[in-house]
Formats: C-alpha cells, structure tokens, sequence
C-alpha cells in the first residue's frame, strides 16, 4: 500500500501563505485604502485579498514607508487544536531567518489577543503555476525561472531549510518578472533530522514528490527539493506533468519507477540534464552543487554565490546587532500577544514544551549577562561552555540534565535570557534554574530585573485593540 503524503490542505492558514503573495498579485490600487483601517496605527488596510478556512489576506500599505504588502490574519480561536498550529509555528520562525531575493519575505508578525498578522512582501506578479497553465515555456525561459529557483533552494539549504512542498502554485512572479519561492509550512530544519541522518515525515504535494519520500525509509531534504525542482522544470519546458495519472497510485508507481517521456521539442541536452535531476536514485541524484555547474543550467547564469555573500550578510548583521530578536521572538514573550500559546500541544516534533523553557528579563548589555551566567553557573557546580552565538551550554557535573542559556537583546539596555532543556530529567532543569540560578542573576543585577512572570502579570492589565475589528470571523 502507497503511503498517505500529508499535504497543505488549500484554503486554509498553511496554504495562505501563498495564497497572500499570489491573490495580492493582481494589482491593487492606492486609493482603495481606507485610513480608519489603519492596523496598529502603522499599515492602511485596502480590500480583501484571499480567503480561507482559517486566514484572510488583505493588500495593505505601510503609512510611514508608503510600501505594499500583503498582510495575512490568522484566527487564533479557529486554528487551536488543528494540525496547522505546527505548520504557521514553523513557517514563521523558518521565514523570518531568510532573506534572498527570490524567496518571499516576511516582513514581521502582529498579533492581539485573538489574531495574528503576518505582514509580507507584495509579489504583485501572480503565480507561476498560472502562467504555464496557458502554454509551455522557451527553453530560455524555463531555464531563467529554474536558475532563479536553485539559487534560493540552494540558500534554503545552506542555513539548513529544505521546503518539501515545491510547485508552481507556491513560486510566484514580481512586478519584474522574477521568480519568489513562497509557502514554507511543510518545511524542515535540521533540528528534525533523525539519528540516521534523514527526515521521515511523508509530506508534499503527490505530482511533486520524490520516490524516496515513497518508499518510507526516510529520506535527504535537500534531494527531494532537487527532485521536485527538476518536476517544475518539465512542467515549465513542456506544459504538462511528467509523472501523473487519474489513478493515485498508478502515478505513484511511476514517480517510484522514474517513469516519464520527454516531449519531442526538448533539446538533448535539456532531457540529459533532466535524466541527472530525476533520478529516482538519491545517492546519483544532482546535488544543487552539481546543478550549478551543468553546462545546460549555466547558460545565461549570472552567479549569485548564496554559499557565500548571504551567510556574509548575515554574519554582518550578527556582528552589527549582537543577537536581537525579531517581532515574533518579543511577542512570545508577553502573554497577552503570546503566539506560543498557539503551538502548545500542536504535535511538532521540534516544539519545545512548557516544562522544557524558562525565560528571564535582566537589564544590561547582552556581553554581561552572558559573563553573568557563566560566573553563576560555576558557583552551582554546573559544567559551562561557551557558544559562538550570544549563549552558554551548561551541564550538571552528573550528567543528570543539560541545557542552553541563550541571551538575546530586546531593547537598547533589556535583554531576555532563555534557558531550553536539551537533555536529561526535566525537573533537575526546573529546580536548577528557579531556584538556584534565577535568584542569583536576580541578586547579583545592578539594576531592576524582570522575570516572565512579572511580565506576564503587568500584560493582563493591557491590550492592543483591533481597528475596527479588522477580520472579525
């Protein structure tokens, strides 16, 4: 029996991530924006893009800026208790830490009480998947969309993110014509690589698929995100799919076997490179490597060098900023703006539990407290190194537990450290840090401290209110 491939269902929060981007691509005038729908006093709401089970997605404009974007809004009521709590949770934290030009970016994440906004780039050019609808593509023109879309698939990889759910329907086209990779909710890290080395998790949209993914043995993200890559260049160089069939399984039977024909007005070379890239053997598979450097894929290829100058950048950010967090991080903090709360229970193998992170606030700068927590730890006989990003892994002398104490800069002069249980008895954890190493960093700080309970009691007397009660459902 062929496997069930878990799928992101349409119409629904999963998939109104591209439904965002490519519902905002038809074109949206200025003067549809109404003022009073300000949002957060920062974005001017016009008319309704997209809607789903779980998501409406607005065309807004940014009153300061006076940039489009394409705001999503969740319903927190509606998408607690569904298997899509895991899937906007990892979609948010996997979005907010890319940054190429042809991925879709995600500006940042709002929330009240009973919402979120997910504020995004306006791709204002439609979808891919509508535009080969109408006919096949030059070769020339396959291969630009294709080399546009290695590019960002190959800087997924190197900051360890493989998509798993590439086709036509999540890459969508700008103004200019370049090629956005959006809809990052069946994604992985490598955090949820298994000790033998692969992903296990059936997902993906079953045209696309890799055999392997078929096979239920586990699987490399990055090949099957080359394998559905080489789909969507059959389907742009000839119109239709190369693996499909009326019948589920018959299709399947033939995406495990590499079962298709090239048209007759493929060139060789571009059926030669597709027999490297199809390659129903994942050990034989091109790697994106090897991709870019095929003669038939370098013609016209204009090297954007992601391995290297992206992971600069962000080296430079690091180096500029210390470890700031993003609007998502600093909402999780508040209780009453609390998306954490969202995913509690939401089945992803990753999530870290209640039991699992403490969190304290502390002012000073981010060097300091890091100091700080390594001279605390050592007077309670915790075993401590440091990390080469703003943090500190302890470990009992016993071995009985292990954690990570991670320091992160909120304002100017407030920082949060972060405390996540990575091995042994959970308890030992808790005892440990509230109540030994907590009142040591409370009494030791120069200045007045905060801790998530402080903050948590101070947010129930707040609330941001919602302008007009924007996506009311």
């Amino acid at each position: 029996m062929m496997p069930e491939i878990e799928q992101a269902p349409p119409h629904t929060a999963t998939a109104a991530t591209t439904t965002s981007s490519s519902a905002a691509s038809t074109s949206a005038s200025a003067s549809t924006i109404s003022v009073s729908n300000a949002l957060f006093g920062k974005y001017e709401l016009g008319r309704l893009l997209g809607c789903g089970a779980f998501a409406k997605v607005y065309y807004a404009r940014n009153v300061r800026t006076m940039q489009s974007v394409a705001i999503k809004v969740i319903s927190k009521k509606k998408i607690m208790g569904t298997s899509l709590v895991s899937n906007v949770k990892r979609e948010v934290s996997i979005m907010s830490k890319l940054n190429h030009p042809n991925i879709v970016k995600l500006h940042e994440v709002l929330a009240t009480k009973t919402k979120i906004y997910f504020v995004l780039e306006f791709v204002k050019g439609g979808e891919l998947f509508a535009k080969v609808s109408k006919g096949r593509f030059s070769e020339d023109l396959s291969r630009k969309y294709f080399q546009q879309l290695i590019s960002a698939v190959g800087y997924c990889h190197s900051r360890g993110v493989f998509h798993r759910d590439l086709k036509p329907e999540n890459l969508l086209l700008d103004e200019s014509g370049n090629l956005k990779v959006s809809d990052f909710g069946l994604s992985a890290v490598k955090d949820q690589v298994r000790f033998d080395g692969l992903l296990h998790t059936l997902c993906g949209t079953p045209a696309y698929v890799a055999p392997e993914i078929l096979a239920k043995k586990g699987y490399d993200g990055a090949k099957v995100d080359v394998w559905s890559c080489g789909v969507i260049l059959f389907v742009l160089a000839a119109g239709y799919l190369p693996f499909n069939d009326p019948n589920l399984m018959v299709m399947y039977k033939k995406i495990y076997k590499g079962e298709y024909r090239c048209p007759r007005w493929m060139s060789p070379d571009l059926r030669r490179f597709l027999s490297r890239v199809l390659d129903t053997n994942p050990e034989t598979r091109f790697t994106v490597d090897e991709i870019t450097r095929d003669p038939w894929f370098r013609k016209g290829y204009k090297d954007m060098k992601f391995h290297e100058d992206w992971n600069l950048g962000s080296k430079l950010d690091a180096e500029d900023k210390v470890k700031e967090l993003n609007a998502f991080d600093i909402i999780s903090f508040s209780s009453g703006l609390n998306l954490s709360g969202l995913f509690v229970g939401g089945g992803a193998s990753t999530s870290t539990t209640v039991e699992d992170s403490e969190r304290l606030m502390l002012r000073g700068s981010v060097e300091g407290i890091v100091a700080r927590v390594e001279e605390v730890a050592v007077t309670e006989g915790l075993l401590a190194r440091g990390m080469k990003e703003c943090g500190v892994e302890l470990e009992g002398q016993n071995g009985n537990f292990g954690f990570v104490a991670e320091v992160c800069r909120v304002t100017a002069d407030l920082v949060v450290v972060e405390a996540t249980r990575k091995t042994g008895d959970p308890f030992a954890f808790r005892d440990m840090w509230r109540n030994k190493l907590t009142p040591q960093l409370l009494s030791t700080a120069t200045t007045k401290s905060y801790s998530s309970t402080d903050l948590a009691e101070a947010d129930q007397s707040e609330e941001i209110s919602e302008s007009q009660q924007i996506a009311s459902d």
